[in-house]
């Protein structure tokens, strides 16, 4: 059963920072490169970063050098740290796995709001 939990979602202010995290299960996680997405209301989802199972990551240009995404393959799990948060960067966070031109492979889970202030 394809299994996603994001977590670590928050309002913050403008330059500061927050984690989020993404439990997967087992049978998509060790088989698939993951990524995280996100959807700010009244706009499409669109693809933010993505790692693959080997660690090689890429990013939306506009949060390079701000977020970095990461993977812990023993615990299933995917971060991603968000530093500089611009009130931009506001939206519902998701993760999935990745596939061919950065679509998403399965369902959704319920996301995450990160929320920033300016």
């Amino acid at each position: 059963q394809v299994q996603l939990v994001e977590s670590g979602g928050g309002l913050v202010q403008a330059g500061e920072s927050l984690r989020l995290s993404c439990a997967a299960s087992g049978s998509i996680f060790s088989k698939n490169a993951m990524g995280w997405y996100r959807r700010d209301p009244g706009k499409q989802r669109e693809w933010v970063a993505s790692i693959t199972r080997g660690n090689s990551t890429n990013y939306l240009d506009s949060v390079k050098g701000r977020f970095t995404i990461s993977r812990d393959n023993a615990r299933n799990t995917m971060y991603l740290q968000m530093n500089n948060l611009k009130p931009e960067d506001t939206a519902v966070y998701y993760c999935n796995a990745v596939g061919l031109d950065t679509l998403p492979k399965y369902s959704w889970g319920q996301g995450t709001q990160v929320t920033v202030s300016s």
